[in-house]
């Protein structure tokens, strides 16, 4: 077993001696637990009978800290309404029902009477699928840490949640219209944009069911936000705000056959406009599959076999691989047999092996998902980096960065330490993926030092209903097991074993089986990785909506260089075309200045007058430079050198530096990147 070390960091100490003055002041009270006679505003007084106990006592914090900044943790990533996406028959139960928690947390109609048609189950945990498919009032054999098919976001484990600290949750809206198809079971369309409308719709209802159960319109914990302010006031209300999200394969039906896209910009248009109008604020532009406007991530194991032949059912290509240039690397994809899945191919074709060196997706961004990440600029949402190819990502962190656009979010912290610091740079959010105590401790460590740096909470994402597996226990015998009953981080609550009809789950030896136990987690993570990795957690909800408010103050910087004059040491002759210096100045895409076919060549751009000058973007044909210079002058003769780089790489790059004022800018070829000349299809200066 890993053994983490306990830290003593600096910033932890408030937090830390207040939950300890608080739990000695309980000790000496003698608070009681899921006392019945607790009253209050976070006490329903409409809540059916029978339903699921909450098992925590203490008001819920609101409010700010003393530095005026909100507190509280963040799902960065959880799938509230799964239950309603694939075909409505993967994942079985629900979030809420008017008829109560009987008919609410039952299982899929083919699990009866004992497991044996549940196809999925057996797909994703092994054995023969066999389970006892009663949920209320026994829960014998589900919801559990490892059983990825029933309902894990029952509405009361999520108030458990909110009662334990938390204070953000992104519900991403999602489905796959392949896993949909070929599933046996389905009673609906596979279609995935009908699937988001339906998904946020039920969130609608289940915020109005939570209403009724704390007595009327705008009294439930459950709040829907759709911009940052409103998430700021119902977050010092003490209640939990809801972010709309999407992650699905193929949004706006921009998927790809053989490399042809299905979609186009005014289908993009139209979505995103018709997802914002829904209250959906982030969003990842591909899953699982390629799609028209990215390629993905990967996935690997068995799980990553089947998603492969899914591509290839999708696409008709499988994924495709190629060394990578760089540091980053897509995820292993998987090797491993998956029969069930590789029996829908047709005759004769299997799923190819890959080379062990090249491990990144062949596909990046293309030219409709860059039109997708600026429209969802435009349009202030959030990008979910993720699940995108490193060539994906790696161009839309270019764009992002030239844009100077803060509104990127990493909920599974698939990156590196240099990557980390792109979303931190710019502004934008990291949480982890909800591994258990000690893995994510670890995690936690490793990029310590960077939120350290940039001052920023974390957060964690914990996939609920997604498919994906949750922390399994650590055993009864650990010597440094949770302890009930336990204190929330804010030190406000109290809170015990979580006990749904018959069934009370521990921490210690069921894991984090539901969304209720997130709290216990918390407090396991405490335990392992120390007061400091939950100081950070606590800080969460500040560090989104940071991120989220400039997100939405974020406004385009104009460009100076627009049209201006441009001159340069040499021009590419062509007889089809003019490679002239006023191409790269001239807003068109498909234009672009080239050089001679040497190395000191330049661009020089006149301002037309003195200005303030912070920042450059250059977007390289393939003739790149691997070392030039960005030079400044006021009078067109005197140079000086305020940006370099011997490392240029092509693509998209940003120039920043200390503002200074020059009417005259100059990019000085060093050393070309390939045997041709230069070549810029379009350079911007900013002031900012």
């Amino acid at each position: 077993m890993m053994t983490m070390k306990r830290h003593t960091r600096r910033r932890r100490g408030p937090l830390a001696v207040v939950t300890l003055l608080l739990t000695a002041l309980a000790l000496v009270l003698g608070t009681a637990p899921g006392s019945s006679a607790e009253s209050g505003w976070w006490v329903p007084d409409a809540r059916p009978a029978p339903d699921s106990r909450i098992d925590v006592s203490g008001e819920p914090f609101k409010g700010t800290g003393p530095d005026g900044e909100v507190r509280g943790f963040v799902d960065a990533h959880n799938h509230i309404m799964s239950n309603e996406a694939f075909g409505g028959r993967l994942i079985c139960g629900k979030a809420f029902s008017e008829k109560g928690i009987a008919d609410a947390l039952k299982d899929c109609p083919e699990h009866y009477p004992d497991g044996s048609l549940a196809v999925f189950d057996f797909i994703t945990k092994g054995g023969d699928g066999r389970h006892d498919p009663d949920g209320w009032p026994t829960f014998k054999d589900w919801p559990a840490h490892d059983s990825l098919t029933h309902q894990q976001n029952y509405y009361a484990w999520i108030e458990r949640a909110w009662r334990g600290g938390q204070r953000v949750l992104v519900n991403d809206l999602v489905t796959n219209g392949v896993i949909c198809s070929v599933y046996f079971f389905k009673d609906r369309s596979c279609d995935e944009m009908t699937s988001i409308r339906l998904q946020a719709r039920k969130t609608y209802e289940m915020q109005e069911y939570i209403d009724g159960v704390y007595g009327g319109p705008g009294k439930g914990f459950f709040r829907i936000v759709t911009d940052s302010a409103q998430a700021r006031q119902v977050i010092e209300q003490g209640k939990l705000a809801v972010v709309l999200g999407v992650e699905t394969s193929e949004p706006f039906g921009c998927k790809q056959v053989l490399d042809i896209p299905k979609c186009g910009k005014d289908d993009i248009d139209r979505g995103l406009d018709e997802l914002h109008e829904l209250g959906v604020r982030s969003m990842f532009l591909c899953h699982k599959f390629d799609n028209a406007l990215c390629g993905v991530r990967f996935d690997s194991g068995t799980q990553g076999t089947a998603i492969n032949v899914g591509q290839f059912i999708s696409t008709g290509t499988f994924w495709k691989t190629e060394k990578c240039t760089g540091p980053q690397r897509d995820n292993p994809i998987g090797l491993a047999a998956a029969p069930g899945a590789e029996k829908e191919l047709p005759p004769g074709v299997k799923v190819p092996s890959y080379a062990p060196d090249a491990q990144c997706n062949t596909r990046g961004l293309t030219d409709l998902g860059e039109y997708a990440l600026r429209g969802m600029m435009k349009r202030k949402m959030m990008l979910e980096i993720d699940h995108m190819s490193v060539k994906a990502a790696g161009r839309a962190f270019d764009i992002l960065e030239a844009e100077s656009y803060p509104g990127v979010i990493s909920s599974h912290s698939w990156m590196d330490l240099d990557w980390t610091e792109r979303v931190y740079r710019l502004g934008g959010f990291v949480a982890q993926y909800m591994h258990g105590s000690e893995h994510f401790s670890a995690e936690a460590e490793r990029t310590d030092a960077l939120r350290e740096k940039y001052g920023v909470g974390y957060g964690y994402g914990s996939d609920m209903n997604g498919v994906g597996g949750w922390p399994g226990p650590r055993g009864a015998d650990t010597p440094d097991p949770v302890r009930y009953p336990f204190r929330s981080a804010d030190g406000g609550s109290v809170l015990d074993r979580q006990t749904t009809g018959e069934r009370t789950w521990d921490i210690n030896t069921d894991g984090a089986a539901h969304y209720g136990l997130i709290p216990d987690w918390l407090e396991d993570v405490r335990i392992v990785g120390g007061q400091g990795v939950v100081d950070d957690l606590f800080k969460g909800a500040e560090s989104y909506l940071g991120t989220w408010g400039a997100s939405e103050r974020h406004r385009a910087g104009v460009n100076l260089a627009a049209g201006a004059a441009a001159s340069a040491s040499s021009t590419e002759w062509s007889l089809f075309t003019s490679y002239a210096p006023g191409r790269a100045v001239d807003g068109k895409a498909d234009t672009r200045w080239a050089s001679a076919w040497s190395d000191g060549q330049w661009l020089r751009i006149d301002l037309g007058a003195p200005s303030l000058v912070a920042r450059v973007t250059l977007e390289w044909e393939r003739a790149h430079a691997k070392a030039y210079r960005v030079e400044v002058s006021s009078d067109g003769t005197n140079w000086r050198p305020v940006w370099s780089t011997t490392a240029g790489d092509g693509g998209l790059d940003t120039a920043r530096f200390d503002g200074t004022t020059a009417r005259h800018v100059r990019i000085q070829g060093l050393e070309r990147g390939t045997g041709w000349g230069y070549s810029l299809y379009e350079v911007g200066v900013y002031s900012s």
